[in-house]
């Protein structure tokens, strides 16, 4: 589970729903969207410290940071290490906001290979992260 610490900055809600946006240390912005809003959970107060969680098999690599998508949520990074096994890669990156490891497919590996040293775009989706006091 990658883990990134950070501090509230926004909270936009909708009904039980609010869009979180967290920032790093480092001014990095991610957003998360959570099915709680600050009547319903006492952590969800502006300047409040809080962790970022995303699972590995939830981060989306991209060689191009300007690849036109819509994920917003993006940090970018070097490889540190490549763990290749039978079935899958786990990507080791060193970022401006720490450490993220991304785990894909061989496969995927196998027709776009990445290397140790090279600067690759880490994104995830904003269901996908979850957020920790």
């Amino acid at each position: 589970m990658n883990r990134l610490k950070g501090h509230i900055r926004e909270i936009e809600v909708a009904g039980n729903l609010s869009r979180v946006t967290v920032e790093l240390p480092t001014g990095i912005r991610v957003n998360a969207i959570v099915i709680e809003t600050p009547e319903t959970a006492s952590y969800l107060e502006l300047n409040r410290t809080i962790h970022v969680l995303f699972k590995e098999t939830e981060v989306i690599l991209a060689k191009d940071p300007q690849v036109s998508i819509s994920l917003n949520n993006r940090i970018s990074g070097e490889i540190t290490s490549l763990k290749t096994g039978s079935l899958f890669c786990e990507v080791a990156l060193q970022t401006s906001a720490g450490a993220i490891q991304a785990l894909i497919s061989k496969d995927t590996l196998d027709t776009w290979p990445l290397k140790a040293g090279e600067t690759v775009t880490a994104m995830v989706k904003m269901n996908e992260i979850m957020l920790q006091e």
